[in-house]
């Protein structure tokens, strides 16, 4: 479980995060999701460290992140995974390769077991008879599952994701959203996912943090977002055709 209490953080004049409070618990997918410069992608980067709070606690079970030393942080990043919003995979080793990077840096394993465990994680996200090509040579998709095997080498205790639908289609952003749910209950892991996709709120949003002009101006799960009353919410929820004819047959059977 990771707890934010009341978090701020200020760029010189500018207070970009303002008084934040949130759970995110372990075992659930919790998203952020906000317009562009809203906060939230600030709001990710404080979480794992990228940026130092102004004010305020970020607890990794009941620990502080925010007080801890140099030395403690980098220690409890090897409890972290990633998924960036592009796979950010090495272009110059193979899919193997790059699911091993992680261990053959921070693991103790023999070669045998590093590659084990590479092959599991690969088996995990349905990319088996893939280990040996390279990410030029494989789909969008099956690279963002490659960033995901990845991630969940180290066994993390703390997974990040930052807009892992980006540049997919909507059936491979579908099966993305099943991988990381599926996972993340399998793992128990607390998952965070910083999304745009209004798709993976309605489909795996199991905690939902809306961030506004610096704010947490909504918090609830997939079944609470058609009966939001937050209109910065519904203004970016419904902004598509569909999901404005969602709302309304909702409304009409109220």
């Amino acid at each position: 479980m990771i707890e934010i209490k009341n978090l701020h953080k200020s760029f010189g004049d500018k207070e970009v995060l303002i008084d934040i409070n949130a759970t995110f618990e372990s075992g659930k997918t919790n998203l952020i999701i906000g317009q562009s410069g809203s906060g939230k992608t600030v709001l990710m980067k404080n979480i794992v460290g990228l940026f130092t709070p102004t004010k305020g606690e970020i607890l990794y079970d009941g620990r502080n992140f925010v007080k801890m030393s140099k030395e403690e942080k980098i220690h409890m990043r090897r409890e972290m995974g990633m998924i960036f919003q592009s796979a950010a995979l090495f272009d110059s080793l193979t899919v193997l390769e790059n699911v091993m990077f992680p261990l053959d840096m921070f693991s103790s394993m023999t070669l045998r077991e590093r590659t084990k465990r590479a092959m599991e994680c690969l088996d995990r996200v349905n990319l088996n008879g893939a280990e040996q090509k390279y990410p030029g040579e494989i789909s969008g998709g099956m690279q963002k599952r490659v960033a995901i095997a990845r991630a969940i080498a180290l066994n993390p205790k703390y997974l990040f994701c930052d807009e892992p639908n980006s540049g997919l289609d909507p059936k491979t952003s579908l099966v993305i959203d099943e991988l990381l749910h599926g996972i993340t209950e399998e793992f128990n892991m607390t998952t965070i996912i910083n999304t745009h996709d209004m798709n993976s709120v309605m489909g795996i949003g199991d905690n939902i943090i809306f961030i506004c002009k610096g704010r947490k101006g909504w918090e609830g799960d997939k079944t609470m977002v058609m009966s939001a009353t937050n209109e910065d919410l519904n203004d970016l929820v419904f902004a598509s055709e569909l999901f404005k004819k969602v709302k309304a047959v909702e409304n009409s059977r109220r």
